[in-house]
């Protein structure tokens, strides 16, 4: 059995455990090891995400299996367009993997966005990423490509959108 809640800042230190659990099983066979340190530090850093969780500048979604979180997504209106809400974050431990558990988070973002009566979720992935095939399993479509610069790094991802009905 699962549950999924809104994340709190009590969460803090759990959804950086499950991301840093995730990012090296799922960057290390495409990124450099120095690259996923930095992104991960970056990213996930207590100041970034606290700042997210405080300001409700992104939602966070913690899933939850045997009273333990396994999975998290995060979400928000696009800045430079608040009518497309974009899911910045979905991270499921690899030993969950193939529970469907993404797919479950997936829907709840999907219904949270037109709970805000929006139509369109956005996502970014890696070009290499082989979680790019899930997306579109779950209707996702690339929409553009788009490289961007953090730090001494690149982010080569491609722009997935799914029209929600």
């Amino acid at each position: 059995m699962y549950s999924i809640r809104q994340a709190t800042i009590n969460d803090l230190e759990t959804i950086r455990q499950i991301a840093n659990d995730t990012w090296w099983a799922t960057y290390s066979p495409i990124l450099e090891k120095e690259q996923i340190s930095f992104m991960l530090g970056e990213i996930y850093s207590v100041e970034k995400i606290s700042s997210q969780l405080k300001n409700n500048t992104q939602t966070y979604l913690l899933l939850i299996e045997d009273e333990k979180p396994v999975a998290f997504a995060a979400f928000s209106p696009r800045e430079e367009d608040p009518e497309i809400y974009k899911l910045h974050k979905l991270y499921c431990l690899p030993v969950t993997q193939g529970k469907g558990y993404g797919k479950v988070l997936i829907n709840e973002v999907a219904q949270k966005t037109l709970d805000a009566s929006k139509h369109t979720l956005d996502l970014n992935v890696n070009r290499n990423n082989k979680a790019k095939n899930f997306y579109e399993k779950m209707g996702f479509l690339v929409a553009y490509e788009e490289d961007i610069p953090i730090g001494p790094y690149w982010m080569n991802d491609y722009v997935m959108r799914k029209e929600l009905i």
